[in-house]
């Protein structure tokens, strides 16, 4: 079942990059800044590559309305509920990808987190971590996409 679904993921994703190259070509670019249309297609990418690793992907750019930000991506690896952000980069000359999720940030994530958790019905909570993924769409390359699972937790204590 899950080789079906990776042939399924690898043949969408080879005809998304083409139909994007496709738009490229006859000048149909994105109207949205560079750096967002980047991080969309990190996001997408990333979505990609947890379902090939057997992750089941409940939600993509989930905000609670009035709270600011959002959580990339929320998935289930087993019994995990891991909330995932996603950092992607198009040059390793800077400072690395995973170091922009600062104290803010991660502060902004528990926040949306803990709502999201309130949501889920049931009175226990399940288990839950924070990862952060990092893709590097380099020129001439594949994309790398690595998860770091665990990468903060509920506090600052680390």
């Amino acid at each position: 079942m899950q080789a079906l679904t990776n042939v399924r993921l690898g043949a969408l994703e080879r005809s998304i990059r083409a139909l994007d190259w496709l738009a490229r070509r006859r000048g149909r670019v994105s109207e949205q800044p560079a750096h967002l249309a980047t991080g969309e297609r990190g996001e997408w990418l990333t979505y990609l590559h947890l379902r090939q690793n057997g992750f089941t992907v409940v939600a993509r750019r989930w905000n609670d309305g009035p709270l600011p930000g959002d959580l990339d991506l929320i998935a289930w690896q087993g019994e995990t509920l891991c909330f995932i952000e996603v950092k992607t980069r198009t040059s390793r000359q800077v400072a690395t990808a995973s170091a922009s999720v600062d104290r803010n940030k991660r502060q902004i994530l528990r926040r949306l987190a803990r709502q999201y958790l309130r949501q889920l019905p049931g009175s226990e909570s399940p288990a839950v971590r924070f990862d952060i993924v990092t893709v590097y769409e380099l020129p001439g390359q594949q994309p790398e996409i690595q998860i770091i699972p665990g990468a903060f937790s509920w506090t600052e204590s680390e």
